[in-house]
């Protein structure tokens, strides 16, 4: 996953996911806060650029105080194909499984996919 810092990519990223709307609402906030100065510590990240198939924002890491706190932990995603959302969920370094955590999302498919993945791993998911 990459991390997108950069004001010119952060606007483009918005102006493309604002053309989603409504799903992708939970991640679109977080993009326009960062691409403002980010003053809630936040970053957002794409599986590749500029033509991703899921964005994932989430709080900075070194800001993650308590490892069971799942509020803290919490991850919004958007994701253009199902196979994206299960790569980033069978493992990568962007989503820490050994904490806590919550994934915010409004597209259908959703939990099924987050159920499947945690099934495959012998996770309970809530």
């Amino acid at each position: 996953m990459q991390i997108l810092r950069c004001p010119v990519q952060l606007h483009r990223l918005e102006e493309t996911l604002r053309n989603s709307l409504p799903t992708t609402l939970p991640v679109l906030g977080t993009v326009m806060t960062v691409a403002r100065g980010n003053p809630a510590a936040h970053e957002v990240l794409v599986d590749s650029w500029p033509n991703f198939g899921i964005v994932l924002t989430r709080l900075r890491p070194e800001e993650h105080k308590d490892p069971r706190d799942h509020y803290t932990n919490q991850l919004a995603m958007f994701y253009r194909s199902k196979g994206a959302l299960q790569a980033l969920l069978r493992g990568t370094e962007a989503v820490v499984q050994a904490r806590a955590f919550q994934m915010l999302g409004m597209q259908e498919g959703l939990d099924e996919a987050v159920q499947e993945v945690a099934g495959a791993k012998g996770l309970q998911v809530e």
